[in-house]
């Protein structure tokens, strides 16, 4: 396991927070296992941890927003990491066109329905049908060995 943590953790990735509106409120968690799957259709998979608290309630909305941050957005990512907090106190956000939070300031947002849940270990993995999009400013928040940091430009 630690060998298999180490060697993987060489694969630098970006940081996304997952939300959703369940029974009107929002809902998420930080993702970092989050990539685009297909052209036609538009579509993304992600593999929220079958250990989450936030995913479960998600799944009942049936459609969801993945948020990809920026390099400022590093405590953000940390916030939504934990669990058992309300994790959207002072985080601007508003509702999408597709009807899922969508959180201010960060670098891009995809909105997706719901697609296919898989068995994935001690994950789950998840497809996404994307129904809207957009882009922010900013540059990406990425995750490398344990560690956040930015790209060198």
């Amino acid at each position: 396991m630690t060998r298999f943590r180490d060697v993987l953790g060489r694969f630098a990735t970006g940081v996304t927070v997952v939300t959703a509106l369940e029974e009107g409120l929002p809902v998420g968690f930080t993702c970092q296992a989050f990539a685009s799957l297909s052209l036609r259709p538009p579509m993304v998979v992600l593999a929220p941890a079958k250990t989450s608290t936030s995913w479960p309630r998600m799944v009942k909305a049936g459609a969801f927003c993945v948020n990809i941050l920026t390099d400022a957005q590093q405590a953000l990512s940390e916030t939504f990491a934990e669990s058992g907090t309300d994790k959207f106190v002072d985080v601007p956000w508003h509702v999408g066109v597709a009807g899922t939070p969508v959180i201010d300031g960060s670098l891009a947002w995809i909105e997706c329905a719901l697609g296919a849940v898989h068995d994935a270990g001690d994950h789950e993995l998840v497809t996404g049908r994307v129904l809207e999009l957009g882009v922010g400013e900013g540059n990406p928040l990425v995750f490398y060995r344990s560690a956040y940091g930015g790209l060198c430009r």
